[in-house]
This record gives structure tokens, C-alpha cells and sequence, in this order.
């Protein structure tokens, strides 16, 4: 079992109702040798209080607030000026870690050098009675991904990684978010396209597993981003942040991944936002996603 250590930087808003669960998790892991970082983002439930206990009870808990809600990007990169181990992770406070998450992830990018690794990922949707929520099955663009298992590999040998571009299913050297001065955007509604694309693209070289490390979770309540995009500014934000995504990839020259990403988009992205988009009574809506339409390669 490896015996790296790794910093897991939890953002959270508003979380309370699922923020134990989250916490849980981690206490959970398999792998020993792990901190966490939780920054509370201007919360205004009872999440400050359940981040600040899990700081006073346990020591691998270091807890970090925001005077005023600023945005996972901003939440997260608050996170990462305060890693100081050799590994760091992500963890949406909302989320759930798989048990052997870490030492799965940690033990491959200690076989294999390289500057991350990527694993699987399922939604946790609400069950349609009660108030609990169950795991489903891994979809088939994160198979894509993910599965096989793969050691050092480049994105130029497996394009089909480039649709896996979530933070949370990710370990990655701390130096090598340092060397490339990685950040997250601030101030947007989508902040994990933009990243994981120059990840993919920077690294010389990547890893994947098909476990799933993840359960990502479809709030009851609707308060995930990504539930919100009937919203023309969610939408126009979402169309940007896929945009510079694809951006990136033809930049580096990485035409198999652009084509890879516009397949995936059509077939994953615009289908919902077509249907939305019949019935939305804001035309702007339509535009938007038309003139996006336009653009996107394939």
C-alpha cells in the first residue's frame, strides 16, 4: 500500500445536509496517509459548524472559511495554496469517496510516475421514495475513459480520456499543479473544463483505472450547477467553459481529442439542452445553444 501522502480539498455551500456523509467518506479511506483541507465558502446552514467540529476532533482536518460565498473555483484554489504533500485530490462536499479510493489511486501513480491518474465515477441519485439516494452504473463515456486500466500514457494514445474532466476523479502530483501554475478559473459557473484540459494536455504523461472513486451526487433540492442549466447565464457559462475546453486541445494540437470531444458533446451535452431549448421561453436560450451548435467540430 502506498505510503504517500495526499491533501483532499473539499469545497462546500450550503452542504449540511450532505457534508457528514462527505466527511465520512474520507474517514473511511483505506490509504493512512491523508489530510483534508475544507474550505467552507461563505456558508450560511449549519456547514461552518460541521467543518470547523471535524477540525476540532480529528487532526487530518484543517478547516478554511470564506467571508462570503466566492464560487468553487475560487473555493478550490483556496484549498490548493495549503497542500503540502506530494499528492492532492478533490472531494465536492455534496460527493461521496469510495473507500479505496485513495490507496487505488495513490499506489498506480506511485508505479507509474506519472502526473495523474484517473478513475471512475457514478451518479447518486435520489430514490424515487424515501429521502435516500442510490448509486448507479458506471456510463459509457466514462468507460471511455477510464477503462481499461492504463499506465503513462499521453493524450494523443487515448484521446477518449479528454471526456473525463471532473477535479474529483483525479490524483495528481502536487508539483505538477506548481510547474504549470494550475488554477481554477473564478467567477464561473464551470470551472473543471479549462483545467482538465490543460492537465490532459501538460502531462507528459497520465494514468487511468476503471474503479470508480467517486459517487457524484444529483441533489434532491436541485442545488447542483449542473441542474441549473434551463438558466440562460448557466447555459451561456456551461457553452464557454466547453468552448475553451476544445480550445485548449486544438491549441496543443491534439486534433484526436477535439474530435473525441465534439462527438461526446453531441451525443451527451446537446440532446437535454435541444429539449430545453423547444420550450424555453427566453429566445436567447436558443441562440445561444444554436450558435454554439455551429461551431462545435464534428
Amino acid at each position: 500500500m502506498s505510503s504517500t501522502a495526499v491533501t483532499v480539498i473539499v469545497p462546500g455551500f450550503d452542504v449540511a445536509e450532505y457534508a457528514e456523509e462527505a466527511l465520512d467518506s474520507l474517514r473511511a479511506q483505506t490509504h493512512p496517509h491523508w489530510t483534508a483541507v475544507l474550505v467552507d465558502d461563505g456558508s450560511t446552514d449549519d456547514t461552518t459548524r460541521l467543518f470547523a467540529d471535524a477540525e476540532a476532533d480529528d487532526p487530518r482536518f484543517r478547516f478554511v472559511r470564506h467571508d462570503e460565498q466566492r464560487g468553487l473555483g475560487a473555493a478550490r484554489n483556496s484549498g490548493l495554496a495549503l497542500v503540502e504533500t506530494p499528492y492532492t485530490a478533490f472531494l465536492d462536499a455534496d460527493d461521496v469517496m469510495r473507500p479505496d479510493a485513495l490507496s487505488r489511486l495513490a499506489d498506480t501513480l506511485d508505479r507509474s510516475g506519472s502526473a495523474f491518474v484517473v478513475g471512475a465515477y457514478v451518479r447518486l441519485r435520489p430514490d424515487a421514495e424515501g429521502p435516500g439516494y442510490t448509486a448507479g452504473d458506471v456510463q459509457p463515456w466514462v468507460t471511455a475513459a477510464t477503462d481499461p486500466a492504463r499506465e503513462g500514457v499521453s493524450l494523443e494514445q487515448h484521446p477518449a480520456a479528454s471526456g473525463n474532466i471532473v477535479a474529483w476523479s483525479k490524483l495528481s502530483r502536487t508539483d505538477f499543479w506548481r510547474e504549470h501554475d494550475l488554477r481554477f478559473p473564478e467567477g464561473r459557473y464551470y470551472e473543471d473544463q479549462v483545467i482538465a484540459q490543460r492537465m490532459y494536455t501538460l502531462a507528459p504523461a497520465f494514468d487511468t483505472i476503471p474503479d470508480v472513486v467517486v459517487e457524484w451526487r444529483q441533489r434532491r433540492d436541485g442545488g447542483s450547477i449542473t441542474q441549473r442549466l434551463g438558466e440562460v447565464d448557466v447555459l451561456r457559462d456551461y457553452l464557454v467553459a466547453l468552448g475553451e475546453g476544445i480550445a485548449v486541445l486544438r491549441a496543443a494540437g491534439a486534433d484526436a481529442a477535439v474530435r473525441e470531444r465534439g462527438a461526446l458533446i453531441r451525443t451527451l451535452d446537446l440532446p437535454p439542452l435541444e429539449r430545453l431549448a423547444e420550450t424555453h421561453p427566453d429566445p436567447a436560450y436558443r441562440i445561444a445553444l444554436e450558435s454554439f451548435t455551429a461551431m462545435l467540430p464534428g
